[in-house]
């Protein structure tokens, strides 16, 4: 495949499909554990979810009360009556022969969300809808010792609420349908309703992708690619169908419209010429008529009354659009900073419980001793979570242990190189920080005789660098204080440290 870029001739039109398993304890229209993750296959069924003859759904109520949430926390409209449908289609991990889905009636409609790819302005994503539907059982297909090849499902997932996100097709860049999926799945973290994780399989995208002429108001042929399990994957076959269908395009052929799956390595898999990470043809692309939807018989409509909606809405959570916006009006905070304190809702929650420890009565204190918080969580605290591969959640730091130690650099009690030796005490064992600095040591050296004494030790074992100074190298003068630094254990103040150093220098 070539690099040609289709900036110049073609635009990328892109829609995406999410489906989310919502984090309910039980079934979409059963009574059975949706919580079937580590489970033996099979043992989470029941003649509903197995599709015995007979049988009658009930639904999930709060299945509906995170779909409607969803959809509020999307900008969308909340109908006040939706229904159930059967989506009608023969594939072995739907038992029943059709899925019980939403079709024209959803749930919500209507809806927008805002995402940014850096470097560019703000831009607006339609959501077309966000409905309920129940999960398909699982395939696993294996290789038998004599080489036949077979398949074994799994029922456990049959049934599991399943929410469907669909946006209009209103994105034009692989970077910006990645933005858009990080922004979904936090705005679901955020509410707690799915892990939305697409490695485990709850978080599951479909692009639909199709080119057209610059200029043009004509949508070209609609290719579906499926088989994306992380954003990598999404972005990385959005680049690889660009380009393919630019090929295709280029060369006076026909765009099929089709359905795609992305093999991360087809050399492999198919002995092709592609280069690794390609998309392949699956089927023709399926429309609405192809399934016969039909009204769901065994399911009454669904009555959303207006007071319910907006009970719904009083309890969503600030949301991370808001928060961010909060707090940098509220405490002066960078766009980058606060962008990153509100990547989780747990990281918020500590930064503002942190926040309310502050005993400061000023405001320039209080917004001082803020920024100092997103400071030390932006940058040490992370590196430590990192390189211990350790979750906000599970670490030994609280928000009140770490405003304490904020609070003795600025009483003068540690320095700010001292504090770094405490905070990864405190990180190990989560112990009290003045309690740290006293059983290590590490309170700040405030007499100038005693510093005094360090100096005048160090000018004495660095006569070169001292002569450098003499002689007007000004910069040598930073060596000698790293080097009284180092013999203070970082426990000087730098700049009483330093003025002493160019005094006995000068002298």
């Amino acid at each position: 495949m070539t690099t040609t870029t289709p900036a110049t001739r073609y635009e990328t039109v892109i829609g995406l499909e999410t489906h989310v398993q919502l984090l309910t304890e039980r079934k979409m229209f059963c009574d059975c554990s949706a919580a079937y993750a580590d489970a033996p296959p099979n043992t989470h069924v029941c003649p509903v979810c197995m599709a015995l003859p007979g049988v009658l759904p009930v639904m999930n109520r709060k299945a509906v009360e995170f779909t409607i949430m969803t959809g509020l926390a999307l900008n969308c409209e909340i109908p006040p009556f939706a229904k159930f449908d059967r989506k009608n289609y023969p594939y072995p991990d739907l038992l029943k022969g059709y899925q019980i889905s939403q079709f024209d009636m959803p749930s919500t409609q209507n809806g927008w969300v805002e995402v940014q790819v850096e470097g560019e302005e703000p831009r607006r994503v339609g959501i077309t809808r966000a409905h309920l539907e129940e999960d398909t059982a699982r395939l696993t297909h294996k290789e038998g010792a004599d080489g036949e090849s077979y398949s074994l499902i799994d029922m456990n997932r049959s049934g599991v609420p399943l929410m469907e996100v669909v946006t209009d097709p209103d994105m034009r860049s692989a970077e910006e349908a990645r933005e858009y999926l990080l922004k979904l799945r936090q705005i679901l973290r955020y509410m707690g309703v799915s892990n939305a994780n697409m490695e485990e399989g709850n978080f599951r995208c479909d692009a639909n992708i199709s080119l057209r002429p610059v200029g043009s108001a004509e949508y070209g042929a609609k290719v579906e690619i499926k088989n994306m399990n992380s954003f990598s994957a999404v972005y990385n076959a959005i680049q690889y169908e660009v380009r393919r269908q630019t090929e295709e395009l280029d060369a006076g052929r026909v765009i099929a419209q089709e359905t795609r799956g992305w093999v991360e390595d087809v050399n492999e898999a198919f002995g092709s010429d592609f280069a690794k990470g390609s998309t392949v043809s699956q089927r023709s692309k399926e429309g609405a008529h192809d399934y016969r939807y039909f009204p769901e018989p065994d399911l009454p409509p669904l009555t959303v009354d207006l007071s319910y909606v907006e009970k719904i809405r009083a309890a969503l959570p600030e949301l991370p659009d808001a928060k961010r916006a909060r707090f940098q009006s509220e405490f002066g905070l960078s766009l980058y900073d606060a962008n990153l304190l509100v990547e989780t809702r747990a990281k918020a929650a500590f930064f503002e419980e942190a926040v309310a420890a502050i005993e400061d009565p000023t405001d320039a204190g209080r917004l001082r001793f803020a920024r100092l918080i997103a400071n030390w969580m932006i940058g040490d605290f992370t590196r430590l979570l990192n390189a211990n591969e350790t979750e906000l959640a599970d670490s030994r730091v609280t928000p009140k242990r770490l405003y304490a130690m904020i609070s003795l650099i600025e009483q003068g009690t540690i320095t700010g190189a001292s504090a770094k030796s405490v905070f990864e005490e405190v990180f190990r064992t989560g112990g009290d920080p003045a309690a740290i600095v006293k059983d290590l040591g590490l309170e700040q050296i405030g007499g100038s005789d005693e510093i005094s004494q360090i100096v005048d030790k160090v000018i004495e074992a660095n006569p070169k660098p001292v002569a450098d100074y003499r002689a007007g190298k000004q910069e040598a003068v930073k060596f000698l204080v790293g080097m009284s630094m180092r013999e203070t254990k970082g426990r000087a103040n730098p700049a009483t440290l330093t003025e002493i150093l160019k005094q006995k220098l000068e002298a």
